[in-house]
C-alpha cells in the first residue's frame, strides 16, 4: 500500500460513514412522515372529521422539530466536550430504537388514548436523537476535508437526505404494490419501521471505525474546549447563530410541503392515486440529489452563500409557482413543480453541510451547527404541513405558496444578517 493510499481510504471510510449515517436517519425519519400522510391519521387519533385526523397527525409529525434542538444542545455539548466519533454514535442509536419500537404500537381502537401517547414519545424520542446527527455528520466530513474542498465534502451528509427519502418511500410505493389497502393498514406500514434496525446496524458498524476529526483534535490539545459550550455559543457567536438559524428555513419549508404536505394534498383534496404520486415524489427527489451536487461543487470555487442566494430565490419563485402547478390536473405539470422546487431546494441545502460549520470556532462548532440547523427546523419544518393545511383549506394552494415565498425571503435576510463572509473549519 503506498503513502497516499492510506489516506485516500480513510477519507472514503469518513465520506461514506457521513453519507450512511445521515440516510439512515433521514429513512427514519421520512418513514414516519410518509406513515403521518397516509395511515396515522385514523390509526392513532380519533376525530369526527377526515381532516382533523391528519391535522393531529401532522402535529405528532412536528413534535420531533420541537424535540430537535433539545437533542442538538445535549449531543452538541458531548459532541464539544467529549468529541464527534462517540457522540454520532449515540445520536444513531437513540433514533434507530424510537423508530424500531413504533412498528410494535397498538392503535388507538386497542388501548385507546395511550396509543398516540406513545406514538408522541416515541416522535419525540426520534426528533431528539436526530437533533445530534446532521451537525455532528457534517462536521465529520468538514473537518476532514482538505483545504478547497469543503463545500464538495460537506455535501454528503445533506446527500443522505434523497437517499433516505427514496428509500422509505420506495419501501411503501413496494409494500403498495404487493399489498392491498386494508393489509397496508393493518400490518404493512410497520414493516419499513422493522427494517429500520437492519440500516442502523450497518451505520454503527461503519461509525464505531472512525477516529476523531483533526480539528476537535487540535482545539482539545490547546484546551479550546469550553465547558458549557452553549452557553459560549449564545455570548461569543450570537450573530452566526441567528444567521445560520434563519438561513436553514426555506430549506426545510421548501422540503416538507414538496413531500409530506404535497402527498397528502395530491392524494385526498386533488384525488390523485396514493401509487402513482409516490412515483412521482421519488423520480422528482432525484432533481434534489443533482441540486445539492451542483451547488456544493459549484461552492467551492464561488462560495456556499452565493449559492445559498439561489437556492432561497429559487424558494420564493416555487412558492409563486404552487397554486397553478401542483393544483393543476395533470400529473406531468405537478411533476415539474416538484422536480423545480426539488432542484432548488439542493441550493438551499447542500451547501448549508459547508456553511454553518464555518461560522464556528470547532470549540462550539458541534453545539453551533445543530442548534442552527434545528431551530430553523422548527420554523420551516415544524410548522410547515400543519399551516399548509389550514391555509390551504381557507385559501387554497395559493397561500400555501405564499408561505414558501416568506421562507425564502426570511432565510435571504438570514445571508444578510452576516457581517462578513465564512471561513475554514479549522480549530479556531
Amino acid at each position: 500500500m503506498t503513502a497516499s493510499a492510506s489516506p485516500m481510504r480513510a477519507h472514503r471510510r469518513i465520506l461514506t460513514a457521513s453519507l450512511i449515517g445521515t440516510s439512515v436517519e433521514f429513512y427514519d425519519f421520512y418513514i414516519y412522515a410518509t406513515a403521518a400522510a397516509l395511515v396515522f391519521g385514523p390509526l392513532f387519533f380519533p376525530a369526527e372529521s377526515q381532516s382533523a385526523q391528519l391535522m393531529l397527525s401532522y402535529a405528532s409529525f412536528g413534535l420531533a422539530f420541537f424535540a430537535r434542538p433539545l437533542g442538538a444542545a445535549v449531543f452538541g455539548h458531548f459532541g464539544d466536550r467529549l468529541g464527534r466519533k462517540s457522540t454520532l454514535v449515540a445520536s444513531l442509536m437513540l433514533m434507530g430504537g424510537a423508530t424500531v419500537a413504533i412498528a410494535f404500537l397498538p392503535g388507538y381502537a386497542q388501548v385507546g388514548w395511550i396509543a398516540p401517547l406513545l406514538l408522541c414519545l416515541l416522535r419525540f424520542a426520534q426528533g431528539f436523537g436526530l437533533g445530534g446527527e446532521w451537525g455532528g455528520a457534517s462536521l465529520l466530513a468538514v473537518e476532514n476535508a482538505p483545504p478547497g474542498y469543503e463545500n464538495r465534502y460537506g455535501m454528503f451528509p445533506p446527500l443522505g437526505a434523497p437517499i433516505g427519502f427514496i428509500a422509505a418511500n420506495g419501501f411503501f410505493l413496494l409494500l403498495g404494490a404487493v399489498l392491498t389497502d386494508a393489509q397496508f393498514r393493518d400490518w404493512g406500514w410497520r414493516v419499513p419501521f422493522l427494517a429500520s434496525a437492519i440500516l442502523v446496524g450497518l451505520g454503527l458498524w461503519v461509525r464505531l471505525k472512525l477516529t476523531e476529526t483533526p480539528a476537535f483534535r487540535e482545539a482539545a490539545a490547546h484546551d479550546a474546549l469550553p465547558k458549557v459550550p452553549i452557553a459560549t455559543l449564545f455570548r461569543s457567536h450570537l450573530r452566526p447563530t441567528i444567521a445560520g438559524t434563519v438561513g436553514v428555513i426555506a430549506c426545510f419549508a421548501l422540503f416538507y410541503l414538496t413531500t409530506a404536505f404535497a402527498l397528502s394534498y395530491g392524494t385526498t383534496t386533488l384525488g390523485h392515486g396514493r401509487q402513482a404520486f409516490l412515483g412521482l415524489e421519488i423520480a422528482a427527489i432525484l432533481f434534489l440529489a443533482l441540486g445539492v451536487i451542483v451547488s456544493c461543487t459549484l461552492a467551492d470555487r464561488t462560495g456556499a452563500q452565493a449559492m445559498l442566494r439561489w437556492g432561497f430565490a429559487g424558494c420564493v419563485l416555487s412558492g409563486l409557482l404552487m397554486g397553478p402547478m401542483l393544483g393543476a390536473a395533470s400529473l406531468w405539470v405537478v411533476f415539474a413543480w416538484l422536480a423545480g422546487s426539488l432542484f432548488a431546494m439542493g441550493f438551499c441545502y447542500g451547501p448549508l453541510g459547508g456553511w454553518l460549520p464555518s461560522l464556528f470556532d470547532a470549540g462550539v462548532r458541534y453545539t453551533g451547527v445543530s442548534i442552527t440547523f434545528n431551530l430553523g427546523g422548527i420554523f420551516g419544518g415544524a410548522l410547515a404541513p400543519i399551516a399548509a393545511q389550514a391555509l390551504a383549506e381557507r385559501g387554497g394552494l395559493g397561500l400555501v405558496g405564499a408561505y414558501l415565498v416568506v421562507a425564502g425571503v426570511l432565510s435571504l435576510m438570514g445571508l444578510m444578517i452576516l457581517r462578513s463572509g465564512p471561513r475554514r473549519p479549522t480549530a479556531r
